[in-house]
């Protein structure tokens, strides 16, 4: 009995601290996978120049997520994502406790996807601003043959914009009204397009100017630009120059625990909604149920016929693994089979009827649970 005793004790000893890592991993401050870096090397074999990241809504309803972009630089051999920031609205209320020094955050992107610790601040916010995947899935769009003179561009007016910013200018050519964060008027989306439009010289890319009048904020709401509205445009404009593509998705990790301590509702992260980021449309505000509109399916076949790799943090090792690949479809294909897919699926599913989805997207469903099916039998697959 006495041998038993022991020999419980033991594996409670050789247990509780592999308890005590799963707990604290995928919470502020916590362990990182150990071998980020190697996965990182792995990704960035691949000769792409900037990646345009679109993250999933943690919302029930309303889901547009947001939308972030990763310029890369191999002679500083750094990728930096350049993320608008949320809190950089002026509110008082975001003043103590929040991170507002800049409107365009920089990133470092394994930090902006993976780690734990800010190197920006100690008051960036944690699944925000940094290991956004322990809170949510990210879409990225890799784009080749990007003239460095154009990523150069965009990084110049990245820091225009946050010049604008800090000393407080209002009625530049990208926005009219202060220059300050707004959920519907200066929003992620808009400020990716104003650098691309502005920046870079996109000048048929459409950056539309929400105007806001007193008591009407679904006026604005309805011209607002949503992140993957925009993120579609500038694929459109890439394929219209001939520039490579591919999609890699980082999959949320599903077993955080944390907690965001300034938000009202104390939600875990890992009970958090996981939605692909609507676009505005009937859609929109759908709580629950596969997305049934042309322009959400549109969107998420296409991300699924560019896609290359779907990254996880694999949840018995704690390591991150290309759980998937495939080849992708090169942009004019791809876009082809995604419009003729969401054309055919959204009319069926006009009709209530049931039938097998014409097209496979990055997404089917709100809560997003089996995305990727890169190498799989989906035959079986019916939609209602």
């Amino acid at each position: 009995m006495r041998t038993r005793s022991v020999l419980w004790f033991v594996a409670m000893v050789l247990l509780l601290p592999q308890l005590a890592l799963a707990s604290e991993f995928g919470s502020k401050g916590g362990p990182e996978p150990a071998n980020l870096e190697q996965i990182a090397a792995r990704l960035r074999e691949d000769p792409y120049d900037l990646e345009l990241l679109i993250s999933f809504g943690t919302s029930k309803g309303g889901s547009a997520g947001h939308i972030a972009l990763a310029l890369r630089d191999d002679a500083a051999g750094e990728e930096r994502v350049y993320s608008a920031n949320f809190y950089a609205d002026r509110d008082p209320a975001h003043a103590s406790g929040r991170y507002t020094a800049d409107l365009m955050v920089a990133i470092p992107k394994q930090e902006y996807l993976f780690k734990t610790v800010s190197t920006v601040a100690e008051t960036a916010s944690f699944g925000l601003d940094f290991g956004e995947i322990y809170k949510r899935s990210v879409i990225g769009v890799r784009v080749y043959g990007v003239p460095a003179a154009d990523k150069a561009a965009l990084a110049a007016y990245f820091r225009r914009i946050n010049d604008d910013y800090h000393q407080q200018r209002s009625n530049t050519e990208y926005h009219h009204g202060p220059i300050r964060y707004d959920y519907l008027r200066l929003n992620c989306a808009k400020t990716i397009g104003a650098a691309f439009k502005y920046g870079a010289g996109y000048r048929d890319l459409e950056v539309t100017g929400a105007t806001l009048f007193s008591g009407q904020r679904m006026v604005a709401a309805a011209t607002a630009n949503i992140p993957t509205e925009m993120a579609m445009k500038l694929i459109r404009e890439w394929g219209q120059r001939n520039y490579g593509m591919d999609v890699v998705l980082y999959k949320k990790y599903r077993g955080s625990t944390y907690v965001d301590p300034q938000e009202e509702e104390k939600i875990a992260f890992k009970d958090l909604p996981d939605r692909f980021p609507s676009v505005l449309s009937l859609d929109f505000r759908r709580e629950a149920g596969a997305y049934q509109d042309y322009d959400n399916l549109l969107a998420m076949y296409l991300l699924f016929n560019l896609g290359k790799y779907s990254v996880r943090v694999n949840e018995q090792t704690l390591l991150l693994e290309i759980e998937k690949s495939k080849d992708p479809i090169r942009y004019a294909e791809a876009l082809r089979a995604a419009e003729r897919d969401a054309r055919a699926d959204s009319e069926k599913f006009r009709r209530h009827s049931e039938f097998r989805p014409s097209g496979e997207g990055i997404s089917e469903a709100p809560d997003n649970t089996h995305l990727y099916h890169f190498n799989e039998d989906v035959a079986g697959k019916v939609a209602r």
